[in-house]
């Protein structure tokens, strides 16, 4: 099944169930080299007048430095059918493995960028912003919970929807 352009106004796309409940997949590269991670945390909405996502990814994860060294990288949403997919995807690294296919995903090119052919919904993502999270600016510092016990604090980008795919 092949995607198709969509406009971002004509979809019904709930973030609290598609992003926390549900994962997504961060993805940047090219064809030449690209790495994936599965992620729950993240927004949408408008800011600077632009219909933006923020994504969050620690530095010591794989996907880290192709999001860093990409002007662009893709949010793909998988059906449930795909949970155990997404499990290794987020559990795996790229350095380690090619969890790709291990999770049987079958990587597509979109506008450049890497995606997934078993997604439901592609939206490719233009990085205006990246900031690394401090702790000392928390204004609640249980906010966090454990989160920071063992591995970094998280890189926050906000990036530009620039396309929405679906099928």
């Amino acid at each position: 099944m092949s995607f198709k352009k969509t406009d971002i106004s004509s979809m019904k796309f709930n973030p609290f169930d598609s992003i926390g409940k549900k994962w997504m997949l961060i993805t940047a590269g090219d064809k030449s080299g690209f790495n994936t991670m599965t992620a729950s945390w993240g927004q949408m909405g408008v800011l600077w007048n632009k219909n933006i996502v923020s994504c969050y990814i620690r530095p010591n994860r794989f996907t880290y430095g192709f999001v860093e060294n990409s002007e662009y990288f893709t949010l793909s949403f998988l059906g449930e059918n795909y949970r155990d997919a997404l499990r290794i995807c987020g559990s795996k690294s790229g350095r380690d493995c090619d969890k790709i296919s291990e999770a049987g995903l079958t990587p597509v090119e979109i506008d450049n960028c890497m995606a997934f052919d078993e997604a439901d919904t592609v939206i490719v993502c233009r990085k205006l912003y990246r900031q690394e999270l401090s702790l000392d600016c928390f204004t609640d510092k249980n906010a966090y919970g454990n989160a920071y016990d063992k591995d970094p604090v998280h890189v926050q980008y906000i990036a530009e929807i620039v396309a929405v795919y679906t099928k």
